[in-house]
């Protein structure tokens, strides 16, 4: 699939978005820990409060990633942008205000895969991308979809009862759009995205639910 831009054009937008609102980075760090926490704690409001996060980080990447900067150069931003607000208005409906999605920490092998997962969005990825001799501020960091996409997996891999499908479907159509982009431009940090998109949702909608939910 031919993209619009060029690897030039496509950093470029990860710059000007990194110098622009330096220093959210920090603040989306906290928010995935503070999610992190919850989900390890597991108190009464825990799954309320990780669902808010995530829907925050899908709909700030919608209109701000999305519709702000990256339209710039590539006018299906507004489209994605839209996809996105709409995922995270999924994840605040779904998640915080119905509580249709239950979480809990267990280390088995879901939970496994999911540490896994966000340990690449958090750690790994911008390593890796540093390594590919993508240096701040022209490099993608957590809050912009692809390693904010694999985080989410990452999250929901913690689900203790099944996960709507309409709830996993737009992560994993992201996957697949970021990796043909990354295939495209070289951006091999966001390899892992195809494999997180496939992987967990194979686990969260085919697999039996982890245990029963106890009311």
């Amino acid at each position: 699939m031919k993209i619009p831009f060029s690897i030039n054009d496509f950093l470029g937008v990860f710059e000007n978005y990194n110098l622009s609102l330096w220093p959210a980075q920090i603040l989306f760090y906290v928010l995935a820990l503070v999610a992190m926490v919850m989900v390890i704690k597991n108190g009464p409001q825990s799954d309320r409060i990780v669902f808010a996060i995530l829907a925050f980080f899908w709909i700030w990447m919608g209109l701000v990633y999305h519709i702000l900067f990256f339209s710039a150069i590539n006018r299906a931003a507004y489209l994605f942008g839209a996809v996105f607000i709409a995922q995270g208005i999924l994840f605040l409906y779904q998640g915080s205000v119905r509580q249709n999605i239950r979480l809990r920490f267990i280390l088995d092998a879901h939970g496994v895969i999911g540490i896994v997962l966000i340990l690449y969005a958090l750690v790994v990825y911008p390593l890796f991308g540093h390594l590919m001799g993508h240096v701040y501020p022209g490099t993608p960091t957590f809050g912009v979809p692809c390693p904010t996409t694999i985080f989410t997996f990452g999250i929901l891999l913690f689900s203790l009862n099944r996960i709507p499908w309409f709830c996993v479907l737009i992560p994993l159509l992201w996957s697949l759009v970021g990796f043909s982009a990354a295939l495209n431009l070289s951006i091999k940090e966001d390899f892992g995205l195809v494999i997180a998109g496939i992987l967990s949702a194979v686990i969260l909608l085919i697999y039996k639910p982890r245990h029963q939910v106890k009311q």
